[in-house]
């Protein structure tokens, strides 16, 4: 069990690491980042999207470099963005060849390795000795010492970065696939590191499931502080997909941890140029500028109320569809409910539509009917933040139909509603909660990602029952699939189909953001389905592993199709691949006309 009450979390105060001459962590602005999508091998192409990222406010630009030539070619590719005028760092993104990590290392400011294909080989075994395990990290430690004096002598920082989905066999046959196991997987490198008397270290724990991320990040601080560690964090969900749902699982990620004062640097990776993600991750960055302001998971020992490494649903009475074991329900307000309703059809329709005085509550049944809504089924308490829980407890508790509406503006901190919460908690009272959050003056994707960071502040910890969005000037439809879009990116309520689609990079041999959109065009419709439209097999199936059917790159034009972890067809050509995964989803009796 992960001592969790031991440590404070809150404003975890990680040292400087300098990036080039760009200062990460401490107090410095939260860093934005973003990698190239193109062939490193063209110099043109790669210098000139490099190009649009910076002048769209990217500060460190990371490149592949899958292999000893690509390594050397950054050279290449600096000089001539340092004859256009740009000194922006460099990060060269490496995956299994140390080799051409050490060459990379003598070129760009910093290098990202991944510690679960970086040096370890799967071989087949299903379980370590001890002594098998420590020969296995002495290995680790001899391997990777000529890359550490490289980036002794050029100042070059490393990133160690953990992916769910592709920790080593080792790893896994000690720790599982979990976030303990990529907190082990990265921590083993950075004692090696420290060994050597090197600490030039940026530290990231990434995955495609928005919980796995959060928690694994927590973990990882959390070790650190045990073990007397303050390395700055990078954040990121990693192939979050594009377009809307793309933007919301990034803030749903990001965002909760931005607000706990944990993450120095973060990327949005998004199924998009990568230019666009920069704009983005601005606004996700934006509220937390004042760096002096970010919260705290854990101010007080004695007032957490959840384990916040291990997800679990606050436990709660049934109202009616509300609470229990039951997905939060969808709550808009309404200027005249009797008629909004018409605008909604499908998966994507609020189980509750609210007046605007909150005086009349109708779900979907009652309207389509027009009959009254039964005032004794549910009887929504109002409250605000900064209530004293202890005033009202008794009452509430006593109320069998009572559900708590905690309503707070935007600008309030969501801090002060889960300390809220964890009062509930600590009071036995069992009524269900839903947050109302009221936005104005937002633009639809600041809502967003703004609304995706506050509402799965609390949703990743199951603490909400519940989400009842209001924002002026928004179209009440895009206010609805907006809210049921959060519920999808923390897996608290799936009502579509999910992508789990990387961004691209060099190795990407295929369009992968045209074969996404044709991908979404032919399935959209198959709700319940997971699939991965992934890159290439760096990190692809690994990262898709929890999906029901996967698309993977796996050659110039050519696709390998999974379903779940296991390869069903191997180098289909491109133009042909999409139809290929649509006859194995209905060969398997899972497409729906």
């Amino acid at each position: 069990m992960v001592r969790f009450q031991q440590v404070s979390m809150g404003n975890f105060n990680s040292r400087v690491v300098l990036i080039g001459d760009i200062p990460l962590g401490g107090s410095n602005p939260i860093r934005i980042q973003s990698m190239t999508s193109t062939n490193t091998m063209d110099t043109k192409a790669t210098v000139e999207q490099s190009i649009r990222m910076i002048d769209a406010g990217c500060e460190f630009v990371r490149i592949t470099a899958q292999g000893i030539k690509e390594a050397e070619h950054l050279a290449v590719i600096k000089k001539e963005l340092k004859k256009r005028g740009y000194n922006t760092p460099l990060i060269a993104d490496i995956h299994f060849n140390p080799k051409a990590a050490e060459v990379a290392a003598g070129i760009v400011e910093k290098i990202r390795i991944n510690p679960g294909n970086y040096i370890d080989r799967n071989r087949g075994k299903v379980d370590y000795s001890d002594a098998e395990y420590n020969e296995e990290i002495n290995k680790i430690r001899i391997r990777i010492k000529p890359l550490i004096n490289i980036c002794k002598k050029y100042g070059t920082a490393i990133r160690i970065g953990s992916n769910h989905g592709s920790l080593s066999e080792r790893i896994l046959c000690r720790y599982g696939d979990t976030p303990e196991g990529m907190v082990e997987s990265a921590l083993e490198f950075v004692r090696i590191c420290e060994d050597i008397n090197f600490h030039s270290l940026v530290l990231s724990m990434k995955a495609s499931n928005v919980k796995v991320m959060v928690q694994a990040t927590r973990l990882l601080v959390n070790k650190m502080i045990e073990e007397g560690m303050n390395y700055p964090i990078h954040l990121g969900v990693t192939e979050a997909g594009d377009a809307e749902d793309g933007r919301i699982k990034s803030a749903a990620g990001i965002g909760p941890l931005l607000e706990d004062g944990i993450g120095d640097t973060i990327r949005v990776s998004l199924t998009e140029d990568p230019e666009l993600e920069i704009p983005v991750a601005k606004i996700i960055t934006g509220k937390f500028s004042q760096r002096k302001d970010r919260g705290s998971l854990i101010e007080d020992q004695n007032h957490i109320a959840i384990n916040p490494f291990f997800y679990t649903r606050r436990k709660t009475r049934k109202v009616h569809n509300i609470g229990r074991s039951q997905v939060p329900v969808v709550i808009i307000s309404s200027g005249n409910p009797a008629e909004d309703i018409h605008k909604f059809k499908g998966e994507i329709f609020p189980d509750f539509i609210c007046d605007t005085k909150n005086s009349v509550v109708s779900d979907r049944e009652q309207l389509s009917n027009k009959s009254e809504y039964p005032g004794n089924k549910i009887k929504f308490i109002h409250i605000k933040p900064g209530l004293k829980i202890e005033k009202i407890s008794e009452s509430i508790k006593q109320n069998q139909s009572a559900v708590i509406v905690i309503e707070s503006e935007h600008d309030e901190p969501v801090r002060q509603i889960r300390e809220m919460i964890f009062n509930l908690i600590k009071n036995e009272i069992n009524n269900p909660v839903i947050l109302k959050r009221k936005y104005a003056n937002l633009s639809l994707e600041e809502l967003q990602l703004t609304a995706s960071s506050d509402f799965s502040f609390l949703l990743v910890d199951g603490l909400l029952d519940g989400i009842w969005l209001d924002a002026e000037g928004i179209d009440l439809k895009d206010i609805c699939q907006i809210a049921f879009g959060i519920l999808q990116a923390t897996g608290s309520r799936i009502s579509k189909t999910e992508y789990i689609a990387c961004p691209s990079c060099g190795r990407t041999l295929f369009n992968i953001q045209d074969a996404l959109q044709k991908i979404k065009a032919k399935t959209k419709h198959l709700k319940k389905l997971k699939i991965g439209v992934m890159g290439c097999i760096v990190n692809g199936p690994g990262e898709m592993a929890d999906a029901d059917y996967g698309y993977v790159g796996s050659g110039q034009g050519k696709i390998t199709l999974y379903k779940r972890n296991r390869i069903v067809k191997k180098n289909v050509n491109e133009n042909k691949a999409v139809d290929e995964l649509i006859n194995i989803i209905k060969a398997d009796g899972n497409w729906i006309n």
